[in-house]
């Protein structure tokens, strides 16, 4: 395997992992996973803003733009961190 694939496979399990949780980690929390793993596994964001009234898609949206610019491979180096740090 090369590098990026063992990443990619780290990457993953990790995300299979976060079905595994006892405890359901916070919203800031959540947030976090949600933008390292949509910037890890798509890359920068380019979608529209969702419309105010769709609260939760707002935070979501917010998260994963917050990261724009951050390469693929660091947001997955960093969500698995966050998995490993939460399991």
């Amino acid at each position: 395997m090369t590098d990026l694939s063992t990443l990619q496979t780290k990457f993953e399990q990790a995300k299979a992992q976060t079905a595994e949780f006892t405890e359901r980690p916070d919203n800031a929390t959540l947030l976090k996973l949600y933008g390292l793993y949509k910037q890890g596994s798509l890359g920068d964001n380019d979608q529209p803003r969702p419309g105010f009234s769709d609260i939760v898609a707002r935070a979501k949206w917010d998260a994963w733009n917050g990261l724009k610019g951050l390469p693929r491979e660091q947001a997955m180096d960093q969500y698995i961190a966050l998995v490993d740090s939460l399991s």
